[in-house]
């Protein structure tokens, strides 16, 4: 049967090749690529048994574990399409991934699941629930445990033919601060953001030849991020297409001395980060203890950059180390590696169909100022938004489709891009994204608050700090606690401002538009 670059086919052809290559190490769970494929089919048995059909949707809530993977490729294999959703949401956030994917399944660990209780009687087209046990004890009505539906479903590789069409989904937010589903082909994501099967080298010429990898000398990545984001997954992914055994760091709160220990442990050639929240933890371990990273080859950071102060503090314990810095994004994919730069700039050289271009979309010369964009293997646009797609996706008077999703950019004189900010005004905290939007209307639903304006200032750990300025009601004086402990219920954890100043009247623009670099000045003011 002829393969494609559906996800599950790149899986398949891999445990055919090396099926006791070592594929997956999380927590105390080990999987060889034969293991890590039968059970993904014993998923996909499961879920087309209880009615899943092609092209339908299955989200995942959980953190990371072997059986996120497994889940993911077992959805791929009956041509369904996996739906990562964060695992701190709260219940409104939830309801709308869940409603706005139009999610027929779930497969979520049990502690996480009576969140999705609160809201199920407001999604009527989520028909069928998976537990995955991680030591709750709340009853789920009428779900299945995960390891007895693999137990009962067959381990047999009869599966329809699948296609380079079928759909990938990354959720990922916008400027009205509601997450949507950018749409991508498996063909598209596989060389746009997964590496090829080769991401050093020259992409793969055909599914089959990713056979060739099970071949090479055996790999190991430590992948610290949260595979439910686009970094950490797509990093676990080009490890697997790669014939790496892919290590998830499986603790809920990032301990620097732990994922040393773990590299050490399993030997990893490449340990991924997420931006300076993650390095300068490790940079202070790497200085201060005695770990063995005589593997240790990279550094790897995405979903946020590491700045140049916390790469020369790692480089100060190891010297030889290479950084693999990518900047990407869930609309753009893998755009190019990135490249020394002064200290508040992300700069990297172009990839494969990057530009900097204009109103017009031509592209600018160097030093001027355009919006970064991408051409060739890129998404389809957002799930069911031709709105927000047409606002994102253009097309050029040469017929050239481009995905432009807001960045601002200039091209420095040595052809490399230098990043200028998000036109959407996101924050990038710790590698998470926020969307001011989203905080301020939070914000505003406060009896004390009478107008606001939420912006990201600069943090020494996290990149960037959730920070509001506040227009208290008359005779109010809302305090930092009490606005966050507000806000606990409604937005998930990392949302919530960290930073507040008080003002007696917020400024607009001539227009009445929040006046985000006043905000700015008002925050950061001595």
């Amino acid at each position: 049967m002829a393969r494609s670059y559906n996800l599950a086919d790149l899986l398949e052809i891999l445990a055919e090749a090396g099926p006791d290559r070592p594929a997956l190490v999380a927590g105390g769970e080990r999987r060889t690529y034969r293991e890590l494929d039968e059970r993904a089919t014993r998923v996909a048995h499961h879920l087309a048994a209880a009615g899943v059909r092609p092209g339908e949707h299955v989200a995942i809530l959980s953190w990371n574990r072997a059986e996120w993977l497994e889940s993911m490729f077992g959805i791929f294999k009956i041509r369904a399409v996996p739906i990562p959703v964060n695992y701190r949401y709260v219940a409104a956030e939830l309801h709308h991934v869940l409603a706005d994917s139009d999610s027929v399944a779930l497969i979520g660990e049990r502690s996480l699941l009576p969140r999705v209780l609160e809201i199920r009687d407001r999604l009527p087209k989520l028909r069928h629930i998976v537990v995955l046990e991680d030591g709750g004890d709340q009853e789920i009505p009428g779900a299945v445990r995960y390891e007895d539906a693999l137990k009962e479903a067959p381990a047999t590789a009869d599966f329809p033919a699948r296609s380079n069409d079928d759909h990938y989904i990354m959720y990922t937010g916008g400027t009205t601060g509601h997450p949507k589903g950018v749409v991508w082909r498996c063909e598209d994501i596989f060389f746009g953001a997964l590496g090829g099967g080769n991401v050093l080298g020259e992409p793969v010429a055909s599914p089959e030849a990713l056979a060739e990898n099970a071949g090479k000398p055996p790999m190991a990545v430590l992948d610290c991020a949260p595979v439910m984001h686009g970094a950490g997954q797509w990093v676990a992914l080009m490890g697997l297409f790669g014939g790496a055994k892919v290590v998830l760091y499986t603790e809920h709160t990032f301990d620097a001395g732990n994922a040393l220990r773990l590299a050490a442990a399993e030997r990893a050639n490449v340990i991924m980060l997420v931006g300076d929240v993650m390095g300068r933890p490790i940079a202070r371990e790497l200085a201060a203890g005695d770990h063995d990273t005589s593997a240790l080859l990279a550094v790897a950071s995405g979903g946020a950059p590491l700045s140049e102060a916390v790469k020369e503090e790692i480089r100060a314990a190891l010297p030889n180390v290479m950084f693999l810095d990518t900047y990407g994004a869930s609309e753009t994919g893998a755009c190019g590696p990135a490249v020394g730069g002064k200290e508040g700039t992300a700069r990297f050289r172009m990839g494969p169909g990057i530009a900097v271009l204009d109103d017009d979309l031509r592209p600018v010369r160097p030093g001027e100022i355009g919006r970064l964009a991408r051409s060739g293997h890129i998404p389809l646009g957002y799930y069911n938004d031709p709105e927000k797609t047409a606002k994102t996706f253009f097309t050029d008077a040469e017929g050239t489709r481009w995905s432009i999703p807001g960045d601002f950019a200039t091209v420095a004189e040595d052809g490399t891009v230098v990043l200028l900010g998000r036109g959407s005004l996101v924050i990038n905290t710790g590698g998470e994204k926020v969307y001011p939007e989203e905080v301020e209307v939070a914000l505003k639903e406060h009896p004390d608050v009478y107008d606001c304006i939420v912006v990201g200032v600069p943090d020494e750990r996290f990149g960037q700090c959730v920070s509001a300025v506040v227009e208290p009601r008359p005779g109010a004086e809302p305090t930092l606690e009490e606005l966050t402990e507000f806000l606990r219920g409604r937005l998930a954890g990392y949302k919530l401002p960290r930073r507040l100043r008080l003002v007696p009247q917020v400024r607009r623009t001539a227009v009445g538009k929040s006046d985000y670099a006043w905000a700015r000045t008002v925050l950061t003011a001595r």
